[in-house]
């Protein structure tokens, strides 16, 4: 994706996404413009916060279907299907401020240690999925913002996927990516 077609799409993405939550919650809108960008086989993260707090953030990690068909289902997941929230409400939707993050292909990492797996990520630029048997877990790269410290994020990384952050991962296995992400301006 070029500069000038990510910076063309970003608008668009966000469009979609507040369009399939708004159908979701019964809301009659016009539908955005298609394009043929949503057609090809992509991977999103949609992160929606209220008041500057999470509100509820779904994604995919791999590229399974069209980007067009993976954002509206991530959209509407992370207003609806986020565990840790309650589903948003119609009343909500003008205030949600959305963040669409797309993502590159996973590409798998070579380590020894989980210090040496420290070693080799790059902090705020790096999304990182780790794998233990049955067990997996991501951190987008803005989740750098909270943590800073490679240890630390790998640490809430192994407790998200339920592991022991005290303790070796299990047969680990990881795999890095990067996004390209847009949001809207805070109501």
């Amino acid at each position: 994706m070029t500069t000038s077609c990510a910076t063309e799409l970003g608008p668009l993405l966000l469009a979609h996404a507040r369009h399939a939550i708004a159908s979701a919650l019964g809301c009659a809108s016009d539908p955005p413009e298609d394009t043929e960008a949503l057609h090809e086989r992509g991977a999103t993260f949609v992160t929606l916060r209220s008041n500057g707090e999470l509100r509820g953030c779904i994604g995919s990690v791999r590229a399974q279907r069209s980007l067009g068909e993976d954002l509206r289902h991530n959209a509407v997941a992370a207003a609806n299907n986020d565990t840790r929230f309650a589903p948003v409400s119609r009343e909500e939707l003008p205030a949600l401020t959305i963040e669409v993050s797309v993502l590159s292909e996973p590409e798998f990492i070579d380590f020894a240690s989980e210090a040496e797996l420290c070693a080799k990520l790059q902090p705020g630029i790096d999304g990182l999925i780790i794998f233990s048997g049955c067990r997996s877990a991501t951190f987008l790269p803005q989740v750098w913002e909270q943590l800073p410290e490679p240890e630390h994020f790998l640490a809430a990384l192994k407790h998200k996927a339920g592991l022991d952050p005290s303790r070796p991962i299990p047969n680990a296995m990881a795999a890095t990516y990067r996004v390209t992400k847009w949001s809207e301006s805070p109501n």
